[in-house]
């Protein structure tokens, strides 16, 4: 199935209604490019598994476990360092886009309370999971993307967080109403039918 915009909505809306508010009990890499997140909340256990494969990228719960390599890979690394027993506070995905946010709230050293951002793009050869800060600073990447591969933009730790380019007169199916359509299908120079 296609991961459009239409499909993650419906996914978030699954996310929210079984993990918002889950602790994050335990975080393994299975794959170069998968994550396998242990959740705990008051509706049970789950494991959300998302991958950010440019042939299948995928988020999904599961209750299947993946074998995770003996030596954490540096990415899980600095998951486990920032948000492990961190809570998911708010899962939402921006502009109907093929991108999903987490956001977690953990405790830092100084048992200070942070926040923290984890983004899922699912978007086929482009995907990616970024981890940023609060004020949307990437801290890290499963995939970094420098200079030298992508001239539109940069995914690397210190960078700012940028969503990928969209379509400027894209509207967003969810946020109109029917005159709204009406209105926007009627001024298109094509005929209706098209």
């Amino acid at each position: 199935m296609a991961l459009d915009g239409i499909v993650i909505s419906n996914i978030i809306a699954e996310l929210n209604n079984t993990i918002l508010n889950a602790r994050i009990s335990k975080i393994a890499q299975p794959e170069a490019d998968e994550l396998l997140l242990t959740l705990k909340g008051n509706q049970g256990s789950y494991r959300l598994a998302m991958s950010a494969s440019a042939s299948l990228p995928f988020i999904y719960l599961t209750d299947s476990n993946k074998p995770s390599p003996l030596t954490a890979p540096t990415f899980c690394m600095v998951l486990r360092k920032h948000i492990a027993n961190g809570r998911i506070t708010k899962i939402y995905q921006p502009h109907t886009e093929r991108i999903i946010n987490f956001e977690i709230e953990h405790l830092n050293e100084m048992g200070d309370l942070c926040q923290k951002t984890l983004i899922i793009e699912l978007m086929g050869k482009h995907s990616n999971i970024i981890f940023t800060d609060a004020d949307g600073t990437i801290i890290d990447s499963i995939k970094r993307i420098p200079a030298s591969l992508s001239s539109v933009r940069e995914v690397l730790p210190g960078r700012q967080y940028t969503i990928p380019a969209t379509q400027e007169d894209k509207y967003d199916p969810l946020a109109v109403d029917a005159a709204g359509f009406a209105d926007i299908v009627s001024q298109k120079p094509l005929s209706v039918s098209k």
